[in-house]
């Protein structure tokens, strides 16, 4: 395992482009675009204002840097470096933008979510969508680019809009049984949208493409509900994670609950894999040499070197009391993701925040457990094969397949707390985000190592 120099960068701003050519990064008000085969710099723009969010086009001949502080967006392009584009919302203000899937059009929120303006870039129209819903997660598109689902509010009711992409007209409006929506997303195939409530009720609805009511899900009442959401990649299943600390799995046909996964603190079966992280001891031996004092870091934890162990039953996992009389709570399911090929869902209760679990789809069974000494900021599936990447914040990287699981130190100097990380589309590196920099990690591969300038050698 590999990795390269590290490169100054701001808001973890890095993203590889959807064809693997190209990593874009920003350090303030400067947007870099680098080969991912050597790293040299392909392009360097200069934006108007520090930029908060960055964004690809899907055939990634095009990158837009969003500053919201300004209300402006600007777009570069990668075959003229010379053409790119600026827009100004004004008074109106901006708060989100994303990219059309065709990679020609782009949607701007502005403040307080008066409207959504759609900006084309060939024919330089604008069209406007009212009542978007504040919400976290108000706008999903179908994998194939063809429709746009909308969350909105009117009358202080919920609704969807369907939108058709091509020329942004109404295809279906309807109002949804929610309380207070806060989010909506398509099925990979794009034939199912779920649509569910406020953590204060717990309901989650699935409809059709025409805006049929399929089915309608309650766990239970009177309590803390829905916490996170997410479709498996065949779109079989639909993995709903709750306050309860347990984590729902609905199948496509029915869209009742096959099996229920909950995440208990104490384990006791023999069939389960728990992985603990370790420090590594100290060589014997070497405690009476005088080294000279190493170098301060942030964290010690972090610094020190680490291997996993095999736990023995019964295992008793670290657990954090919430506290029940403040917002948002540290408990339930706050995070899942499954395997490319959906035989694997990795999931956090965030009243054991130090613990990855995961299932295994096709025993509907726990599979594997791994304890970190920190608590865990993400992890990533790789997009090629079922192996999961997770970091804590410290100066490491982990990661987990099912023939076993390492833990990697990041080298270089000082410490580089690793705060958040994607994966490249071949799986074959991964990007390391720190708050300040980030630097590739490049895995092994079949055909060896991958290249890129600038190596050094990291220690599993």
């Amino acid at each position: 395992m590999n990795f390269s120099e590290v490169f100054k960068l701001s808001s973890l701003l890095c993203r590889f482009s959807p064809n693997g050519k190209y990593l874009a990064s920003c350090v303030q008000y400067r947007l870099v675009v680098r080969e991912v085969s050597t790293l040299q710099i392909l392009q360097l723009y200069t934006c108007l204002d520090q930029v908060q969010h960055i964004e690809w086009s899907a055939d990634s001949l095009f990158i837009l840097c969003a500053m919201y502080k300004r209300g402006v967006v600007q777009v570069w392009s990668l075959e003229q470096p010379e053409w790119h584009c600026k827009i100004d919302e004004g008074s109106a203000g901006l708060v989100a933008s994303c990219w059309s899937p065709d990679g020609r059009h782009i949607l701007n929120t502005t403040e307080f979510h008066l409207r959504i303006t759609v900006w084309s870039l060939c024919t330089k129209s604008v069209s406007y969508i009212k009542y978007p819903k504040a919400c976290q997660q108000g706008i999903s598109f179908t994998r194939d680019g063809r429709y746009l689902a909308l969350a909105e509010r009117r009358d202080c009711r919920d609704y969807v809009s369907v939108f058709v992409c091509n020329d942004w007209q109404l295809l279906r409006h309807f109002d949804t049984d929610t309380q207070d929506l806060v989010g909506i997303e398509w099925a990979p195939n794009g034939c199912v949208l779920a649509v569910w409530d406020s953590c204060l009720e717990y309901k989650i609805l699935l409809y059709s493409l025409d805006g049929r009511l399929l089915s309608s899900y309650c766990a239970y009442e009177w309590s803390l509900g829905i916490k996170s959401v997410a479709w498996s990649p065949s779109s079989q299943f639909l993995a709903v994670g709750s306050y309860d600390g347990k984590v729902r799995l609905l199948n496509h046909v029915t869209w009742k609950v096959i099996t229920e996964f909950a995440h208990p603190a104490a384990l006791n079966d023999p069939k389960i894999v728990v992985y603990k992280e370790a420090k590594k001891s100290p060589q014997p031996g070497l405690d009476h040499l005088a080294f000279p004092p190493p170098l301060p870091v942030a964290n010690h934890l972090s610094a020190a070197e680490s291997k996993y162990e095999i736990a023995s039953m019964p295992v008793s996992l670290q657990t954090l009391k919430p506290m029940a009389d403040r917002a948002n709570p540290r408990m339930g399911v706050g995070m899942l993701a499954f395997s490319p090929d959906s035989c694997f869902l990795a999931t956090r209760n965030d009243n054991i925040p130090n613990a990855v679990w995961v299932w295994d789809i096709r025993k509907l069974r726990l599979f594997v457990v791994l304890e970190q000494l920190s608590p865990v900021r993400a992890f990533r599936w790789d997009p090629q094969q079922p192996r999961l990447a997770i970091c804590t914040g410290g100066s490491k990287v982990y990661l987990w397949s099912p023939a076993g699981c390492l833990s990697v130190q990041v080298p270089g100097e000082g410490d580089f707390p690793v705060l958040s990380l994607c994966w490249h589309l071949s799986g074959d590196s991964l990007a390391l985000l720190s708050k300040d920099h980030f630097c590739l990690c490049f895995l092994e591969t079949k055909e060896g190592v991958s290249p890129a300038l600038g190596q050094r050698d990291g220690h599993a």
